[in-house]
């Protein structure tokens, strides 16, 4: 199994995409969660560009990480200055770090407009950095920017950019696809011609304009190429960069390239989350090998199917890369989605069980009516219980009202609840305000609850979506909410529907307080025992 050198651009690429900005204090988290995975290189940034970046190669200095190695990113010497008196180059000294990465022009219109140099010139400065470059680094990359365009536009002159490269003794030459607009089969073709004259390790570094920067960089590393660079999760600028949650299980688990250690490659899915969570953005459900969706089944025929082997619609494993199998449950569900999910809460139902069909109608019903529960397991749940005479009542709603008050256009408006409960006899009637009417009337709810349930203080609300399900009535349209809850230890959804916005988060709100109530009563049952 040959070894593929995996070098993560997070840090600086990736923060060049729109959404992103991280802190000296981020970096340096996200930078310890890469050496745990065992990527081998982490671009640090760019320390002549930005304090920032300065900043964090001092501060990462502090840690001794494990497998990776920290790399400064900078551009060639400018023209007018020799290297000694350069201040990009000094600052990339300064850094201190493991390795260095220098990019240069390999596209002449870049040399000739953008630098304003001669040809041979910009041969001269190429070399002449990275031989001094050299004198202060255990390691040199040369990323060849522009180079697919380059090598398109005059692949004579391109050629010559990696002989200066080679000739300075660079240890890997990377060839950047940096406006992301090359085809794979130009890769292909283009990377074949450089290997026929440049007799040195390559690299591939590959942005996603045309939604092609993972098959571009696997097609280079079928050519040989060894030195591969991405982002996690794909962040970058414009359309992004290669995404090493692709790249990695794809050369690991079925090229035979050993990209970094398999035991490692079980944190894929929870290093991608976290660099989102850092990064302050949602999940993408949808993301390969590690989105929530990525081994989801969602039609009845497919469900039967992986029931019998999981292999007849899933491409890998999904615990190798720390992901798992779903069920969906919507209106294209069978009976197989019933009974799998039924045994995913510790209930065991028959196909032929009457129930099964039951809860099988009703699902249909409530999905025709609005209802979704791919992203509301525990409302589902709560309906198979009570279909099976498992579910208890903790409290009943004698009624409640809720006040949104604007008084003046200056003010900001105010949202105040009220509402009696009664628990086991006992009546209970409060009042809450709240920031808008649902926060009012979810804290009047758990103000009345939290006397009888302690525990329910622990319960936050972690996400709350609206959707209008038809607009055509306007104002007056069906409305879906979607809350995701949280004890500090499990994260459950739930769902509500209705034409009035507050009865449909009613609806989400008391299905996420039954459920963690059930939660517990179940626990304390086990622990009785």
């Amino acid at each position: 199994m040959s070894k593929i050198v995996v070098y993560d651009t997070t840090l600086r690429d990736g923060t060049q995409a729109e959404e992103i900005s991280f802190l000296v204090e981020d970096k340096v988290r996200v930078a310890l969660k890469l050496d745990e995975l065992g990527v081998d290189y982490i671009e640090g940034g760019w320390p002549g560009a930005n304090p920032k970046d300065i900043d964090f190669f001092k501060e990462i200095k502090k840690y001794d990480l494990k497998h990776s190695k920290i790399t400064a990113f900078g551009m060639t010497r400018r023209a007018k200055n020799s290297c000694e008196d350069d201040e990009n180059l000094k600052a990339l000294i300064a850094s201190k770090a493991d390795a260095v990465t220098i990019f240069g022009k390999s596209w002449d219109i870049h040399v000739t407009l953008a630098l304003g140099i001669t040809l041979e010139e910009n041969l001269t400065i190429i070399g002449d950095t990275i031989k001094y470059l050299r004198k202060h680094f255990k390691k040199v990359f040369y990323d060849a920017e522009h180079f697919f365009d380059g090598y398109k536009a005059n692949k004579e002159y391109a050629i010559k950019t990696l002989e200066a490269a080679v000739e300075a003794k660079a240890d890997c030459l990377v060839l950047c696809d940096t406006n992301g607009g090359t085809l794979t089969s130009e890769v292909t073709e283009i990377i074949k011609a450089v290997k026929k004259t440049i007799d040195a390790p390559l690299g591939i570094h590959a942005h996603n304009d045309s939604d092609l920067a993972v098959a571009n960089t696997l097609a280079a590393v079928e050519l040989g190429v060894d030195h591969v660079q991405g982002t996690i999760n794909g962040y970058g600028e414009r359309c992004g960069n290669a995404n090493l949650c692709s790249i990695i299980p794809n050369m690991l688990l079925k090229m035979n390239k050993k990209a970094l250690p398999e035991s490692k490659l079980k944190m894929l899915r929870e290093t991608s989350r976290f660099v989102n969570e850092i990064a302050n953005l949602s999940h993408d459900t949808h993301q390969p090998f590690v989105g929530n969706s990525a081994f989801a089944h969602k039609g009845g025929i497919h469900v039967s199917a992986v029931q019998k082997s999981a292999h007849t619609y899933e491409h890998i494993v999904p615990e190798r890369v720390g992901n798992h199998q779903r069920i969906l449950l919507s209106d294209l569900s069978g009976r197989s989605n019933v009974i799998f999910k039924a045994k995913e809460f510790g209930i065991d139902l028959e196909s032929k069980n009457p129930i099964t069909l039951q809860i099988l109608k009703e699902l249909k019903e409530l999905e025709h009516k609005g209802f979704q529960f791919e992203g509301a397991e525990a409302s589902f749940e709560l309906i198979m219980k009570k279909a099976l005479g498992m579910h208890k009542t903790f409290f009943n709603l004698i009624g409640f009202r809720v006040i949104d008050e604007k008084r003046t256009e200056g003010e900001e408006a105010r949202a105040e609840a009220t509402i009696m409960l009664e628990v086991g006899g006992t009546r209970e009637h409060t009042a809450a305000t709240g920031n808008g009417p649902v926060n009012a009337l979810d804290n009047a709810l758990r103000k009345a609850l939290d006397k009888f349930y302690p525990s329910l203080k622990k319960v936050e609300l972690k996400d709350y979506k609206v959707r209008v399900l038809k607009g055509d009535t306007g104002t007056a349209s069906m409305v879906r909410v979607l809350m995701e809850s949280s004890d500090g230890k499990d994260i459950w959804g739930t769902v509500g529907v209705s034409e009035n916005i507050i009865q449909a988060s009613w609806q989400a709100l008391v299905d996420s307080i039954d459920y963690k109530l059930l939660k517990d009563e179940q626990k304390s049952s086990r622990e009785k025992k």
